[in-house]
C-alpha cells in the first residue's frame, strides 16, 4: 500500500482536547519501556528533547522514570502544548519539563545539543521526513541517545481498519479517524533505511516493536 500524507498539526480545540484525554496508556508506556530496555540508550543524561511533545505525555513520563533529567518538549500545536503545560503543572513538574513552542527545522532551543533526543508519532506528521532526521542531527552531539517511535504502515487499508478497531474501537471519531490517516501515512522499515542513510544517521537500529509499531534508535558515535 503507497504511503497517503495527512496534515502536520493537530491545531483544533477539539482535537488536541481528545488527544489529551484519550487513553494512551498502552502505546506509551510501551514507549517508556522500551526506552529503559534499549540497550544503547537506557540511562537518558542530564539533557532530554522531547521532539513532536503534544500535550507532553512523553515529556512527563520520562522525568518521573529518570528523577536526575531535565525535558524540553517542542510541538507546533499551541493548543496541545496548553494542555501539556496543565498536565506538567498538575504532575508538580515546572522546575524539570519545559515546552517550547516552535516548527520544525530550526525551533529555538535553550540548548544547542541534547543528551538524549526522543519522538514519539511525530515522523509520520511531517511533510518531510528529513525535517525530523536532520533535526536530530542538528540537535545532537557524539555520544547523544536517539529514540524514536512511531506507527508503522499497514499492507492494506483493510488492515488499518482492523488496526484501528481492535486498539481505537472505543475511543471518539475524531480519533479513530485520525489513527486510521495516521496508519496510512507511516513508514515502512525500508523507508525509514533510506531515510537514515540520506541524513548520515544509518548507524541507528531500525526494528518492528509491534504489529503497528517500529522504533529507530541508538547512539551517536
Amino acid at each position: 500500500m503507497k504511503r497517503v500524507p495527512e496534515p502536520e498539526l493537530m491545531e483544533g480545540r477539539e482535537q488536541a482536547r481528545a488527544y489529551a484525554h484519550a487513553d494512551f496508556e498502552e502505546p506509551h508506556s510501551r514507549f517508556l519501556r522500551l526506552l529503559q530496555d534499549t540497550s544503547p540508550i537506557r540511562e537518558v543524561g542530564p539533557w532530554v528533547v522531547d521532539l513532536g511533545c503534544g500535550s507532553a505525555d512523553i515529556s512527563i513520563r520520562v522525568a518521573k522514570a529518570y528523577p536526575d533529567c531535565r525535558v524540553h518538549g517542542v510541538d507546533a500545536s499551541r493548543a496541545m502544548l496548553d494542555y501539556g503545560r496543565q498536565a506538567i503543572r498538575e504532575a508538580g513538574l515546572e522546575d524539570r519539563v519545559q515546552l517550547h513552542s516552535g516548527y520544525l527545522p530550526g525551533v529555538t532551543l535553550p540548548r544547542s545539543n541534547y543528551d538524549t533526543i526522543v519522538s514519539n508519532s511525530l515522523l509520520h506528521h511531517l511533510p518531510d521526513p528529513m525535517i525530523l532526521w536532520r533535526e536530530i542531527h542538528r540537535l545532537s552531539r557524539p555520544g547523544s541517545g536517539i529514540f524514536v517511535m512511531d506507527l508503522l504502515r499497514p499492507d492494506s487499508r483493510r488492515q488499518a481498519r482492523e488496526l484501528v478497531r481492535d486498539y481505537c474501537g472505543d475511543e471518539p471519531e475524531i480519533l479513530q479517524r485520525d489513527f486510521y490517516h495516521s496508519l496510512l501515512a507511516a513508514y515502512r522499515p525500508d523507508e525509514i533505511f533510506d531515510q537514515l542513510r540520506e541524513a548520515d544517521l544509518e548507524h541507528l537500529e531500525v526494528r518492528i516493536v509491534s504489529d503497528r509499531h517500529m522504533v529507530v534508535a541508538g547512539r551517536v558515535p
